[in-house]
């Protein structure tokens, strides 16, 4: 999953096509591919306690590496700017990833991916309720985007998979719209990364303490993992955390927030793609029907957005 908040584009720094269309790949490809990596990881290990390791070492990962390039003082904080990062990371990364990661232990990757390609249409709506006035067409995207979801909950009605697996997703997207939403309010350190290992860490804290609340430590034998599920959480922590997450922050500073956005309607299809060839996922005409309205309408809210 990733932070996007709809805001009003300002103009980036000059960067070479090149690298900007090589973050921007990897963006789209390597955040795409951390539905099927989250699916592989829980099809053995415990959701909560597999994801709070993901982020507590990518979180340490990420701070050495900023204490390193910018020098130890560029992880100093102020108390508001912790306390709102710690915010921040228990609504992104307890609540919006965590809720995916429990989700995936029953619903498939590709369908995971689809239901959060709808995180612009709630920030959307957050908009909306704070007084913002978004365009017609982008309340338009919205309305669209949510008969697509009501399309994708379908096979959860109809038992395909666990009802409770497509709400715990829904309920995910919301609190990572929130988090992503919140953090465009909130006073959060000036080096973005300090920010994120912040986030990271909190998120991960949490998401290991809450595993331990549901029990998941009893009988825990690593030596019962699986190859596939360490390899996809080290994918996960050092792919998905670190390396997608660094080309995202960059992209943000050199790149069209415009152009940036659109991971949000590309990354669900590389995951629908991914879970259908490798894990041999089933593209039911709902997750089709409803996937394809879900994306454009995404297409549509991003492509008002960046006119404004």
């Amino acid at each position: 999953m990733t932070t996007s908040a709809l805001v009003k584009e300002s103009r980036p720094a000059a960067a070479p096509a090149a690298a900007v269309w090589t973050a921007l790949a990897l963006v789209y490809v390597v955040w795409g591919s951390t539905y099927l990596g989250i699916r592989i990881v829980v099809e053995t290990m415990p959701p909560f306690l597999s994801a709070g390791a993901r982020f507590i070492t990518a979180g340490l990962l990420l701070a050495a590496g900023v204490a390193w390039r910018y020098g130890p003082g560029a992880l100093k904080a102020t108390r508001a700017q912790v306390a709102s990062a710690v915010l921040v990371g228990l609504l992104l990364i307890l609540g919006g990833n965590g809720l995916v990661v429990l989700a995936e232990t029953s619903v498939p990757s590709g369908l995971a991916a689809l239901l959060v390609a709808a995180v612009p249409m709630w920030v959307v709506v957050l908009r909306a309720g704070t007084g913002d006035r978004p365009p017609l067409r982008t309340l338009g995207g919205v309305l669209v985007g949510l008969v697509g979801l009501a399309v994708l909950t379908s096979p959860g009605i109809g038992g395909a998979v666990r009802l409770s697996g497509v709400l715990m997703v829904l309920a995910g997207s919301v609190l990572w719209s929130l988090g992503s939403f919140s953090a465009s309010k909130l006073p959060l350190p000036g080096n973005p990364f300090t920010g994120s290992a912040y986030q990271m860490l909190a998120g991960g804290i949490a998401g290991v303490v809450v595993g331990l609340l549901r029990g998941e430590h009893h009988g825990l034998d690593p030596a019962a993992y699986s190859t596939a599920s360490w390899l996809a959480l080290g994918y996960l922590v050092v792919f998905g955390s670190l390396v997608g997450f660094t080309a995202y922050v960059w992209l943000l500073q050199a790149a069209p927030l415009s152009l940036v956005s659109t991971y949000a309607y590309v990354n669900p299809v590389v995951a629908v793609a991914l879970g259908s060839l490798i894990l041999d996922e089933a593209l039911t005409w709902p997750i089709v029907l409803g996937g394809a309205v879900v994306v454009a309408a995404v297409g549509v809210i991003v492509s008002t957005e960046r006119k404004k």
